[in-house]
């Protein structure tokens, strides 16, 4: 089973990394760690350094559970749902895990959300963590 978890290392991270790892342990998998930046103007490089310190350290807490993973930093020009959607299309996850805050609803539509696009356009089953 491959599992891929949207991963930013905030907020929800460390309870998303917790049930990711419970998952891959239950159904024999492995864990793909993705994090998107836009890439061009709207990335840099500050922003390029901390994804990858994040996703070492998110890693790292997977390998020392016992969970086989690999970190993807996907620099693509897409927004992080669409990033999310075509990585799990282009290597075929049979699961998302993603993280959601709370927000208002005019904050989702100002701002958009990376979960709710994921929820309504994946193929496969998205789990969400809160």
């Amino acid at each position: 089973m491959k599992i891929l978890v949207g991963y930013r290392g905030a907020d929800v991270g460390k309870d998303l990394l917790e049930l990711a790892a419970q998952h891959a342990k239950a159904f024999a998998g492995e864990v793909h760690l993705v994090t998107s930046l836009q890439g061009g103007d709207k990335t840099t490089k500050e922003q390029v350094v901390d994804a990858e310190t994040k996703l070492e350290l998110a890693k790292k807490f997977l390998t020392d559970k016992g969970v086989k993973n690999e970190a993807h930093l996907l620099i693509r020009g897409k927004t992080p749902g669409e990033d999310i959607i075509s990585f799990a299309t282009e290597t075929n996850c049979n699961e998302i895990m993603i993280g959601v805050k709370s927000r208002s609803k005019v904050g989702k539509i100002l701002f958009g959300s990376t979960a709710q696009y994921v929820i309504l356009k994946s193929v496969c089953p998205v789990v969400s963590v809160k």
